[in-house]
């Protein structure tokens, strides 16, 4: 009997397929990442967006399409990380959009909302490149249109987009040189391939029964992940709406952690629960009653760093009084930088590289932050899309200045002046961080061909914007030689030493630049970013 039309049970059963594929396949999806460096990797970033969308569906789903997915997007929204994830997000929220007030969608409906879903990944890039997952979509929903005027059976439309999408990404080198060198294709649009393959699968899978679906393997899932559903931002009419008094966060680090048997753990301890990370390093956020009891059974774990405990009655009360005022929120890793951007006064969201924060969890510092515009320093380009779609998530103004690195974010922050409104303070930050150029040394993960440069894995790597300029054996000689191909007319330099480097290892190499650079400033910071050996800012 062909399938004519799905309702929100059988979409909730589709998302869980497309979860458990996508899951499968995530690290092929991040091996495909064209720079050979340590980042929030696509096919990572994707299945925590989806996660979240999944996970916002909850058990059973909701019964009509309609409400089911509008419930995946706004989990996908909340749970979007990176670009790839921002994107993934805007499908699922276009689809919704489509599907508004339906109860059931049958092969028009589908093809519309695919429609809508490219629409809106379009629309949420300022400068929309094809040969990436964007084309991919679009090509994937002009088949979904003529597919559905020939048959109104489901299976057939998904066969047929599937294809197509298949066809789509197998061209995207053609569209994309550094594609092409690299020998792949593009990551983002293996990924929704993939959440393409996930779905036929569930549709065509009549022993899954209605509401559960198949479930990612224990094995394949990711450790970069939030366990529950990203809560939205607080808007509690009176303190007395707020469950738990404490809000708990820290980091914890340890070997071997698990993170389900630490939320079975913490669980019982109050609400919001979050966890995420990945291997020996954790993060922990959650509002309890009983902060110590949380620290305490933290401790079973490993070590506590970066404790934060605030009284969210006593800052219910203090957004209530201030609603005026401009507060920065600044996404940052490294003990070094999240000192720097908290003594400037900014709030401070940990993430970064191979740790990209949700739009829902940026929300959640933007309204914290108890005033009522906020300028968002995301300092990584995989994370201003997510900072873009917070003006979504919360009722506060929300400006973001789309700095590239932690380097350019400080400069920004530098030029904050908070007597001046949110929208004069964007436009000087803005200016400052374009005039810093950041030079990041790194090691590369794995082989590569990038810039007609032949990297291989465990040699250091130079990048200068996004353009690797060196790579060799001997980090000192390597950052000599990429500062002197970027600090020409420059005056001053900063070098940002991360966790890999000893302090004399980084005062020796930063004797070594100060003879290379003549009449440059240069100063030396410790910044404990992991896996960067340096950052340096030029100005």
């Amino acid at each position: 009997m062909a399938l004519e039309s799905i309702d929100g049970v059988m979409l909730g059963r589709i998302f869980k397929g497309a979860l458990r594929w996508l899951t499968q396949h995530r690290e092929e999806i991040d091996a495909l990442n064209v720079f050979p460096v340590p980042d929030g990797d696509t096919g990572s970033n994707m299945q925590a967006t989806l996660e979240a969308a999944v996970a916002a569906l909850g058990v059973p789903p909701p019964a009509t399409v309609s409400a089911a997915a509008e419930a995946a997007a706004k989990g996908a929204l909340m749970g979007a990380r990176g670009n790839s994830g921002v994107i993934l997000s805007q499908i699922v929220r276009g689809f919704a959009a489509a599907l508004n007030g339906k109860e059931k969608a049958g092969v028009q409906d589908i093809a519309a909302a695919l429609a809508a879903g490219t629409e809106y990944a379009y629309r949420a890039v300022d400068a929309p490149v094809e040969g990436t997952i964007l084309t991919v979509v679009k090509d994937t929903a002009r088949e979904a249109r003529d597919a559905a005027n020939r048959s109104r059976n489901l299976l057939r439309l998904l066969t047929y987009i599937l294809r197509a999408a298949s066809r789509s990404l197998a061209q995207t080198p053609e569209l994309l040189p550094v594609l092409k060198e690299a020998g792949v294709v593009d990551a983002g649009g293996r990924g929704f391939t993939a959440i393409l393959e996930g779905v036929f699968q569930a549709a065509v899978d009549k022993r899954a029964k209605a509401g559960s679906g198949p479930h990612p393997d224990a094995e394949m899932k990711t450790a970069i992940r939030s366990t529950v559903a990203p809560a939205g931002p607080l808007r509690a009419d009176r303190p007395e709406d707020v469950n738990f008094t404490y809000c708990t966060e820290f980091l914890l680090k340890g070997s071997d952690l698990d993170i389900e048997v630490l939320k079975r753990e913490l669980s019982p301890c109050g609400d919001c629960l979050m966890v995420v990370g990945e291997g020996d390093v954790l993060r922990v956020h959650i509002h309890s009653d009983h902060p110590g009891e949380v620290l305490e059974k933290g401790l079973g774990y490993g070590s506590l760093h970066n404790i934060r405990i605030n009284n969210m009655r006593d800052q219910f009360e203090e957004v209530k009084r201030d609603r005026g005022g401009v507060a920065v929120v600044a996404v940052c890793t490294g003990e070094g930088f999240a000192a720097l951007f908290a003594n400037l006064g900014a709030v401070v969201v940990p993430g970064g590289q191979t740790m990209n924060p949700s739009a829902g969890e940026i929300a959640a510092a933007v309204d914290g932050a108890g005033t009522g515009a906020v300028i968002i320093l995301p300092n990584n380009p995989n994370i201003v899309l997510a900072a873009l779609q917070v003006r979504d998530l919360t009722e506060r103004e929300v400006h973001v200045v789309p700095s590239n690195s932690m380097p350019q974010g400080l400069s920004a922050l530098l030029a904050f002046k908070p007597e001046e409104n949110a929208a004069s303070n964007t436009g000087r930050m803005q200016a400052a961080a374009a005039k810093v150029a950041t030079v990041e040394i790194t090691c590369a993960v794995r082989d590569a061909k990038i810039g007609g440069r032949e990297v291989k894995a465990g040699e250091f790597l130079a990048i200068i914007g996004e353009e690797p300029v060196a790579s060799g054996d001997n980090l000192g000689e390597l950052t000599v030689a990429a500062m002197q191909k970027t600090a020409g007319g420059m005056n001053l330099v900063t070098l940002y030493y991360g966790s890999e480097v000893e302090r004399p290892v980084a005062e020796e190499i930063a004797g070594r630049l100060a003879e290379a650079l003549p009449g440059v400033e240069l100063e030396i910071q410790y910044g404990g970013q992991p896996f960067y050996h340096f950052l340096a800012g030029v100005e």
